[in-house]
């Protein structure tokens, strides 16, 4: 069974920063295509952001582009989402995804394993 845990959520201004982890159990992280989607309230979930195996391919939603960075640390089991510029319309649960296919799955919403979310509120 995989288990994906999200950390790195907290309040942060407008404008700030914050970095996002996921850590995956288990010895065939590798095999996985990871990513993040985040859930504002009254809203529906939407993509942010994924990264392929090996790291060389990554995709971004077009809100987040120039301001966000995803990357993958294979070799400590650990996905990071880097945050900037923050703003009051990124405040949401952010969840992470994990899919043993390919990027398009986690693009898609339809990835096989997800973690149980971290709230991130950015105030003005």
């Amino acid at each position: 069974q995989v288990q994906l845990v999200e950390s790195g959520g907290g309040l942060v201004q407008a404008g700030g920063s914050l970095r996002l982890s996921c850590t995956v159990s288990g010895r065939t992280f590798m095999r996985y295509a990871m990513g993040w989607w985040r859930q504002a309230p009254g809203k529906e979930r939407e993509f942010v952001a994924a990264i392929s195996q090996t790291g060389s391919r990554t995709y971004y939603a077009d809100s987040v582009k120039g301001r966000f960075t995803i990357s993958r640390d294979n070799a400590k089991n650990t996905v990071s989402l880097q945050m900037n510029t923050l703003k009051l319309e990124d405040t949401a649960v952010y969840y992470c995804a994990a899919d043993p296919v390919n990027t398009v799955q986690v693009v898609d919403g339809v990835a096989n394993y997800w973690g149980q979310g971290t709230q991130v509120t950015v105030s003005s």
